[in-house]
């Protein structure tokens, strides 16, 4: 029987750099890595939350992680703000019998909540009885939670970098390299002044004036790392535009008639993807690491916003409690680390001189 929809087919060459990829072993294995990592962080209310998976109270079933906010008062807790699920697990450990249970995450905690409203705030080294599996702040909040949200929040900033990004600067560098003149022109002389602006100062300045009118957020910050990081990727498609606009199938295209939009768009620009796809990994490791310095030197998100940046500080100012600038700094050097081997398998695998001749 014949499928409805033809099936989707990787051409030769694009088949064989898969192949290669694929053969290299520790970045393929680093790739299979990072992707369970982002799977598991974008599901992180099922495994880090103080919020129950599912709970049955008096013959009904709550299921409060993605749900409405149940106050104290209706499970008998006497308060009127949200139940504290750890404190009802407890109260209804001791009525056996009633068929009422609380199921909660592997960690129960949330990346913002004190662990311990009634004590001092100290950092607490890691417990397994109480589920603090790398310890909590010098807020008492439970680093592994941070470390976990911190770690979308980041993947995030990283995702809409790299759109931004290649964004303004593919379209830049395609016109610039296709067009040339005074373009071309005019285009490298602005990008070699603004690539002369210094980035910290900026950020410095723009930080203070957004704190006066309700604080940094992470569009804000987003809009201002692009800003400062778009000429790089510019150069790189200005020169390969420029030399694939030599070549003579595109000479054949404007032969026949094709429109300026279709020769860029159809013809240039996929023969050009392979710089943007050898520097995609390099520029995520950019941007994780440019949002953790930001965060770490306070000009980044705002607290509490959950950042390895804003851990690492916490660390470094509490060497009393080496947990926690240890969990921090192993999860960045995780994840550079694994982007790294990444961003070295695409690059060889999509290496030209690798593929003069089909197999």
């Amino acid at each position: 029987m014949a499928l409805p929809f033809p099936r989707f087919r990787l051409n030769p060459l694009t088949a064989k750099k898969v192949r290669r990829f694929r053969e290299i072993r520790r970045g393929y294995v680093s790739f299979i890595i990072l992707i369970t990592l982002i799977v598991l962080s974008f599901a992180a209310e099922l495994l880090v939350n103080s919020r129950p998976l599912a709970l049955r109270y008096e013959g009904r079933w709550y299921f409060p992680t993605y749900g409405a906010i149940h106050r104290g008062r209706e499970f008998g807790l006497g308060y009127e703000y949200e139940a504290n699920y750890r404190e009802l697990k407890a109260k209804l450990a001791q009525e056996p019998g009633r068929g009422n249970f609380v199921l909660l995450p592997p960690v129960p905690y949330n990346p913002y909540e004190n662990s311990y409203p009634q004590e001092f705030y100290k950092p607490r080294p890691p417990n397994l009885g109480e589920r603090h599996l790398l310890g909590t702040d010098q807020l008492n909040r439970d680093v592994l939670a941070r470390l976990v949200y911190g770690f979308r929040k980041a993947l995030i900033f990283a995702g809409s970098f790299i759109v931004l990004t290649y964004l303004v600067g593919v379209s830049l560098g395609c016109a610039m390299g296709y067009f040339g003149g005074w373009l071309d022109l005019v285009g490298q002389r602005l990008i070699e002044i603004w690539s002369l602006v210094p980035f910290l100062f900026v950020v410095i300045i723009v930080a203070s004036i957004v704190s006066a009118y309700g604080g940094m957020n992470l569009g804000w910050l987003l809009a201002i790392v692009v800003m400062f990081s778009w000429t790089g990727i510019t150069y790189y498609m200005r020169t390969n535009t420029y030399r694939e606009k030599a070549r003579d199938y595109v000479h054949a295209a404007q032969v026949l008639g094709a429109s300026t939009t279709r020769i860029i768009f159809v013809h240039v620009l996929p023969n050009v993807l392979s710089t943007i796809v050898t520097f995609a990994p390099f520029t995520v490791a950019s941007a994780i690491s440019a949002l953790t310095a930001l965060d770490f030197l306070g000009y980044g998100l705002p607290p509490p916003t959950p950042s390895w940046g804003e851990l690492l500080r916490q660390g470094t100012a509490n060497l009393n409690a080496p947990w926690i600038v240890a969990s921090a700094f192993s999860a960045l050097v995780t994840v550079l680390v694994l982007v790294t081997f990444i961003g070295e398998a695409v690059r060889e695998a999509f290496d030209p001189k690798k593929f003069t001749t089909y197999r």
